[in-house]
């Protein structure tokens, strides 16, 4: 799960991050977050809320920087470059809203060929064969964004 940091609580990135961490939860999912505020809050809370295990992997040195939901935590004290981590650590994103960190684990996802599934997030276009913004799948709903979460996921 990645997103805005800024989301405040009851704002409609904060309620659509809570739904698909709770959703993800009941399907046995492990929810990977950045560990702070905002989306990455609210995702946690609605995964715990639901008895799943979300790792936060901060960007500082001290695993208190994370929101009390977080199961686990990874202190990288690599300051951004941990968005790298964040995606790198699941099998698919899911954006919810964002920011210009959204935007670059977007990229790295991306990169690292993840699918991602955008959830009134980022927008992208491009060129040649990027045209499309390939391997970004665009949502309306917490539903549709677990759903197309778990058809993305590698066979186990």
């Amino acid at each position: 799960m990645i997103g805005a940091g800024a989301a405040e609580q009851g704002s409609e990135a904060w309620e659509l991050a809570a739904e698909v961490g709770r959703l993800l939860a009941l399907a046995g999912v492990t929810v990977v977050c950045g560990g702070g505020g905002g989306v990455m809050e609210a995702a946690a809370r609605g995964a715990a809320g639901a008895g799943g295990v979300v790792l936060g992997i901060v960007p500082g040195h001290e695993v208190g920087e994370a929101n009390p939901f977080c199961s686990h935590v990874v202190a990288t004290g690599i300051g951004h470059a941990r968005n790298v981590a964040v995606v790198s650590s699941g099998e698919v994103v899911i954006a919810v809203g964002g920011e210009w960190g959204t935007l670059s684990e977007i990229g790295h996802a991306r990169a690292l060929g993840r699918t991602v599934v955008a959830l009134r997030s980022w927008t992208l276009s491009g060129r040649g064969q990027m045209e499309g913004a390939p391997g970004v799948e665009v949502v309306d709903t917490a539903d549709a964004a677990v759903a197309a979460a778990l058809a993305a996921l590698p066979p186990q």
